[in-house]
C-alpha cells in the first residue's frame, strides 16, 4: 500500500473499536482537530460547515415561528447564577469562574457562561409590560463552557462546544406548552429530515430533567454501537424562573401576572451523531442535505483526450452549479483517479460523477453512491434531474439503514437480570415498566453504566405529543414495585 493510500485511509473498525475509529474519520476526513488544553477541540473548516448547515436549517425554521435571534455575554455574574438556586445546584461542578481581570481581582466572581437562563432571564423581565409583549421569542448562537468533560470527543464531549439556546416568555401555560412542543417538533425534522438520522421523542425523568425546569422532553437517536444520543431537548419551565427574576406582565384588566418560560437547545453533539451513524470504515458517510460538497466530478483522461474530457466536465459542473448543487470539479493534475476517488470517500461526498473519454463520447456520466458504490450510468441531456433523483436516493439509504437500526433495537426486559443481559449483549434501548424511583435507575447504573434516557411522551400540560403505551406488566422491571410508567435504559454518549 503506498504512503498516499494509508494517509487517506481509516485504520481502525467502526464495529471493532468504535471509539478510536471515529476518532481517526474526525481528523482524516479534517473536521477537526485537538487543542492544546485538554478538553477542547479546533473545529476545521469542513468540521464547522456541517454546523453551518444545521444552523440554516434551525435559523430559517425559528424565524418562521417568530423568534429573533440576539446575544448576551459570555459571562455571568455570580449573584445572577444564584437568583435561581436550582440552576446553581444542578450546574456548580461544571462551572468555570473567572476571578481576576488583567491585573486585578475581581469584585464578584464572574461564571463562563454554562447556559444562559441566568443573564437572559433579567433582561426579558426588563422587556415585558403588558401582555403585549408576550410570546417574547428570543435565541442566540453561540458557546458554552462546562467543565466536566474528561475525556475529549469530538463534538460529543467538549469543555466548550457551540449550540442554541432559545428562551421564550409566555402569559399562558398552554402558551409555554405549545412552544416546547413546537421546538421538540422541529428538532425531530432536523434529525429525520436533514441528518437521515430516525429519532424517539420523550421526557426526561424527573430526577434528570433540566435544573428548575417543570419537564424536559428529548429527541434520543440510536447509534450503531448501541449508545443513544440526546439530541436535543425542550424544556417546560414554568414560572421558576420568572418567580426568580421577576417576569411579570399585565393582563388585559390591568392585573399583574406571572410568565411561564421555556428554553430549548441543540449543541454540535448533533455532527457527533451524524458522524458516528452513518460513516464506515473507508470514512465518512454524509447525507447530501448537509454536505459540503454534494456532487464531485472526477475528470479522467489520457493527454490526448485531456481537453474534451475537461471541456464536457466543466459545462457539466456549470450546469449542475446553475441549478444549485454543491458540487466540486476536481481536475487536479498532480493526483491520480485512484487518490480523487479515495480522497472524496473519505471526506463523504454523497455522489461522485466519472467522466472519461467514452462518457464525452456517448454523451452519458457515470455516477457513483458514496454509502454503497452503487454505479449507474445516466444521460447527459438529463443531468439535473438524474443528480437531484440520486441524491434523493442516497438520502433514503441512509435513512433506512439508521431506520432499521434502531428498529432492531428496542427490547423488553422485565427483571434486573433481564435488562442487564440485554443491554450487555445487544446495547440499544431496554423498554420496562418503572415505579419511578431514582435508586432503580442507580442500580443498573451501577452494574453496566446504563440509564434512563427516556420515557415516552404522556399528555402533559394538557397537550398530547404522542400515544404511551401502557405497560404489559404492571411491577417495575427493577425492583418489583407497582409501576405506572415506562423508561427505556440504555447507555448514552
Amino acid at each position: 500500500m503506498s504512503d498516499e493510500s494509508q494517509e487517506l485511509g481509516i485504520t481502525e473498525s467502526k464495529s471493532h473499536k468504535p471509539g478510536e475509529w471515529y476518532a481517526e474519520v474526525v481528523q482524516k476526513a479534517n473536521l477537526a482537530d485537538y487543542a492544546p488544553m485538554g478538553g477542547f477541540i479546533v473545529t476545521k473548516p469542513r468540521g464547522y460547515a456541517l454546523w453551518e448547515g444545521i444552523q440554516d436549517a434551525l435559523d430559517g425554521w425559528f424565524k418562521e415561528t417568530g423568534v429573533d435571534n440576539v446575544y448576551f455575554p459570555l459571562f455571568i455574574p455570580e449573584s445572577f447564577l444564584e437568583r435561581e438556586k436550582d440552576v446553581v445546584e444542578g450546574f456548580d461542578p461544571e462551572v468555570a469562574w473567572v476571578t481576576q481581570g488583567g491585573h486585578e481581582e475581581l469584585e464578584e466572581r464572574l461564571a463562563v457562561r454554562p447556559t444562559s437562563e441566568s443573564i437572559i432571564a433579567p433582561f426579558m423581565a426588563d422587556w415585558v409590560r403588558s401582555h403585549r409583549d408576550l410570546p417574547l421569542r428570543l435565541n442566540q448562537w453561540c458557546s458554552v463552557v462546562r467543565w466536566e468533560a474528561t475525556e475529549t470527543k469530538p463534538f460529543f464531549r467538549t469543555k466548550e462546544f457551540m449550540w442554541q439556546e432559545g428562551h421564550t416568555a409566555h402569559a399562558s401555560d398552554e402558551g409555554a406548552w405549545d412552544e416546547v412542543w413546537t421546538r421538540l417538533g422541529q428538532y425531530e425534522d432536523l434529525y429525520e429530515d436533514v441528518l437521515a438520522i430516525p429519532v424517539l421523542r420523550g421526557k426526561k425523568p424527573e430526577h434528570d430533567k433540566f435544573p428548575g425546569a417543570d419537564t424536559t422532553t428529548t429527541v434520543e437517536a440510536l447509534m450503531p454501537d448501541g449508545k443513544s444520543v440526546q439530541g436535543g431537548t425542550s424544556h417546560n419551565l414554568g414560572q421558576s424562573f420568572a418567580e426568580a427574576f421577576d417576569i411579570t406582565f399585565a393582563d388585559e384588566d390591568e392585573e399583574e401576572r406571572t410568565a411561564y418560560t421555556t428554553s430549548w437547545g441543540v449543541s454540535w453533539r448533533a455532527i457527533g451523531a451524524l458522524i458516528m451513524t452513518h460513516s464506515d470504515d473507508q470514512g465518512l458517510v454524509l447525507p447530501p442535505t448537509i454536505a459540503p460538497t454534494q456532487v464531485a466530478i472526477v475528470p479522467i483522461w489520457q493527454e490526448d483526450t485531456k481537453e474534451d474530457v475537461l471541456e464536457y466536465s466543466e459545462n457539466i459542473a456549470d450546469e449542475l452549479e446553475d441549478a444549485g448543487f454543491r458540487v466540486e470539479l476536481d481536475d487536479r493534475d498532480e493526483r491520480n483517479p485512484g487518490f480523487k476517488f479515495n480522497e472524496h470517500e473519505l471526506n463523504g461526498v454523497p455522489l461522485r460523477l466519472e467522466i472519461g473519454p467514452y462518457e464525452v463520447e456517448d454523451e452519458e456520466v457515470t455516477m457513483v453512491h458514496r454509502p454503497d458504490n452503487e454505479e449507474s450510468v445516466e444521460d447527459r441531456d438529463e443531468i439535473v434531474e438524474s443528480v437531484d433523483e440520486h441524491l434523493d436516493e442516497i438520502y433514503d439509504k441512509l435513512y433506512e439503514t439508521a431506520e432499521e437500526n434502531l428498529e432492531e433495537n428496542i427490547r423488553e426486559a422485565h427483571s434486573p437480570e433481564e435488562i442487564l443481559g440485554t443491554i450487555g449483549k445487544h446495547g440499544g434501548y431496554v423498554k420496562t415498566p418503572w415505579c419511578g424511583d431514582e435508586a432503580c435507575e442507580e442500580a443498573i447504573k451501577e452494574k453496566i453504566a446504563a440509564e434512563i434516557v427516556m420515557q415516552p411522551l404522556e399528555d402533559v400540560g394538557g397537550h398530547s405529543s404522542g400515544e404511551v403505551p401502557e405497560p404489559e406488566h404492571d411491577e417495575c422491571g427493577v425492583c418489583g414495585d407497582p409501576a405506572d410508567e415506562i423508561a427505556y435504559f440504555a447507555k448514552s454518549y
